[in-house]
């Protein structure tokens, strides 16, 4: 919910930033928010305002009052109505009614079970207060009145957000707002038990243990009852628990991990309900550091992650389980050495045991085959074992829940940049525009916007900006304690380039020709589909995390992060395919305007009404890349009339498509229809606000 209001009561009196001195003017505000909706009628705004002693006209000294709050916040901010008067403001526009609606929006979503929404709806209507309540005592003040009743809303507040935090794995961070919610509302059974939760986590389970008991005595001394079945089903599982809690190789977090609370939520949902869950997504995206968030609030007490990156072959796969699990020692001692495969293997489940046991493979994509017969094995032969997987290709297994991890939204990766831009060099100056415009360049990639910050050492945001045309050579050198291959962004991507065959990067090759993605028809005639294979190299990619599909009104469509584009083009230019490729780009281009630029003016014109335009920057990268070569050309028919298109849909002058015409006007020599094209040029200095004006109907020019 937003936080963006005009008039503030809560901590400050104030109309559009502009603070509001006079009291009664103050106290007039305060009373029309108390009842937003309906307002206050003349008799009760007096009795607010002048609780002690009236004017002698009470209703003319109000008249005044309201005359010069219009004068001083507008003459539409408060309204008569036929008893009195309201303020037209909505409630979210004030803090005093904002502040209830994130507390009825929190309550809804916890209900809902959404603990990432609770907790976002929370911390919005916290924010509408600059700090804690104050000591207003209310007497005679509707201001104070007014803060005095939000006091509890609050705390309410505060409430929903330390139970959000711990529902959601946050247990650290839950632990001291859950303690002080406790120490007010000592009776809050729902609370308390979220308080033992992260107790138990990060004191452990004898500590809250003696929580539990003392609120069972104090209970049963006070009241003569015991507590809630839920607290005392809690109690139980806090004595089985007093055994040791497996974590092994489960990291702790280095620095708070940001905007993945939902995908933890989600991953955590679906190993509730799945043998298999496998986090698929490109490399840098963050999986493995989810996993290791998921692992630590993980229900299994077991939990075991095992590393993958250094495993060279599948065959590797079940002895580097079997090690990390110390499956080999344990058998070592009884029969002196693990005699093949199948020991390994029975070692493995022995040692997982009947469960509940979690067990994480992290980086499985270059070992894959490996991963699936393990990973097949122990589903069929334990019944307790949950797998979690991250890769950046799913398993494929009829038991498996497939997660694909999603980018970082701008909001998130902005605020990435700037904590580790912060931490890289403190008092660093971090423009806003300059810092959301690179950020929106880096693909929502955590990996790229931690090595992008970390250059703020030695150069400026705009610097890096500007240098970020060569992303490759400017993002390197991460941290120390990083896996190697995440040192620099070329490594992450050439590590899932070698994993694909010659020709899944032939086409990777190909594709990143188009600009924002194309279609599956498009990348089939680039491709040359002779043989039908395109689609199933084109799922492959897919599979890989190195192409993703989304939908548009158009249809479906697929692109490639620009990290991944540019390296493909790169490898395009070293395998000397430009020419080849470029060439393939302008036949197809050709074909689709020639397929679709009579549609719009036929009898079917909704079937381009969609496709066309989502091909605009095509058309604009064919323009562009044809005019750098000016000569025969069978694409110079189509040129002026995607110029045209271009130059209605953009909103700022079109002497620049008047140059692009001027660069064109070679060709007409070598086709005869090129010359009826003319007129939809306009002439030069000419505006493009909508394309009745800018550009002349050309209907029918091309019959």
């Amino acid at each position: 919910m937003t936080t963006e209001t005009e008039l503030s009561l809560l901590s400050e009196v104030s109309y559009r930033d502009r603070e509001i001195t006079s009291p009664r003017l103050r106290g007039l505000l305060a009373l029309l928010v108390g009842d937003l909706r309906r307002g206050r009628s003349t008799a009760r705004l007096v009795e607010g305002l002048w609780p002690d002693e009236q004017p002698e006209n009470p209703t003319k000294a109000l008249q005044v009052l309201v005359s010069r709050a219009r004068a001083q916040l507008g003459a539409e901010v408060i309204v008569s109505t036929s008893t009195g008067y309201r303020l037209s403001l909505s409630e979210d526009r004030v803090d005093a009614s904002a502040v209830l609606l994130s507390a009825s929006a929190s309550a809804r979503a916890s209900r809902a079970g959404d603990h990432a929404a609770a907790l976002a709806d929370a911390e919005a209507g916290l924010a509408l207060w600059e700090g804690p309540p104050g000591d207003d005592t209310g007497f005679g003040d509707p201001v104070g009145e007014l803060r005095v009743e939000r006091a509890s809303t609050y705390r309410s507040l505060v409430r929903a957000r330390a139970l959000a935090l711990s529902r959601l794995g946050r247990r650290a961070e839950a632990f001291e707002p859950l303690s002080d919610v406790a120490r007010e509302r000592p009776r809050d059974e729902e609370v308390l038990l979220e308080l033992l939760r992260c107790e138990a986590e990060t004191a452990g389970p004898s500590a809250a243990l003696d929580r539990y008991e003392a609120y069972r005595r104090s209970l049963r001394d006070e009241l003569g009852s015991d507590p809630g079945a839920e607290l005392q089903a809690m109690h139980w599982r806090l004595l089985e628990g007093t055994a040791p809690v497996v974590r092994h190789g489960v990291a702790q977090e280095p620095n708070r991990l940001l905007g993945r609370d939902e995908d933890i939520a989600a991953v955590a949902n679906l190993l509730r309900t799945s043998r298999v869950t496998s986090i698929v997504g490109p490399g840098g995206l963050g999986k493995t550091r989810l996993a290791h968030a998921v692992s630590r609030q993980a229900e299994q007490r077991i939990v075991y992650v095992v590393a993958l990156a250094g495993v060279f072959t599948d065959d590797d796969v079940a002895s580097e389980v079997a090690a990390t699990l110390g499956v080999g020692d344990a058998r070592r001692a009884a029969m002196g050495r693990l005699a093949n495969t199948t020991d390994t293997l029975a070692g493995i489940v022995d040692t997982l045991g009947p469960g509940p046991v979690l067990l994480v493979l992290d980086n499985c994509e270059h070992v894959i085959r490996g991963v699936v017969e393990l990973v097949g094995a122990l589903v069929s032969m334990t019944q307790g074992v949950r797998v979690l997987t991250t890769s950046r290709a799913p398993l494929g297994l009829s038991s498996e829940s497939v997660y694909r991890l999603p980018e970082l939204n701008p909001t998130t990766t902005v605020e990435l940049f700037g904590q580790r831009a912060t931490a890289a060099r403190p008092g660093v100056d971090l423009p806003a525009e300059v810092v959301e415009d690179l950020c929106r360049r880096l693909d929502g990639l955590p990996l790229a916007v931690e090595l992008a910050a970390a250059r703020v050492r030695v150069m400026s945001v705009a610097e890096i900006a500007r240098a970020l045309d060569d992303r490759f050579s400017l993002l390197r050198g991460g941290p120390r304690d990083a896996p190697e291959r995440h040192h620099t962004l070329r490594a992450v991507v050439d590590w899932s380039w070698n994993l694909l065959e010659p020709g899944e990067q032939a086409a990777m090759r190909a594709l990143s020709v188009f600009p924002s993605g194309f279609t599956a028809e498009a990348a089939r005639y680039l491709l040359g589909d002779r043989d039908g294979d395109a689609l199933e190299i084109l799922e492959n990619l897919v599979d890989q995390s190195l192409l993703k599909v989304s939908d548009s009104p158009s249809g479906t469509r697929i692109r490639m992060l620009e990290t991944v584009r540019e390296f493909s083009t790169a490898e395009r230019d070293a395998a000397g395919e430009t020419d080849r490729v470029v060439d393939g780009f302008l036949a197809w281009a050709r074909d689709f305007g020639l397929t679709h630029h009579e549609s719009p003016f036929g009898t079917d014109p909704a079937s381009s009404a969609a496709v066309v335009p989502a091909e605009r920057a095509r058309k604009r990268n064919m323009v562009c890349t044809t005019v750098r070569n000016p000569g025969p050309n069978p694409t110079a028919p189509l040129l002026l009339r995607w110029i045209r298109d271009l130059a209605a849909g953009s909103r700022h002058r079109v002497s620049p498509v008047q140059r692009l015409a001027e660069w064109i006007r070679p060709w007409r020599a070598h086709d005869r229809r090129s010359r009826s094209l003319s007129p939809v040029v306009p002439p030069s200095g000419a505006r493009s606000s909508s394309s009745r004006h800018a550009v002349p109907n050309v209907r029918g020019q091309y019959t």
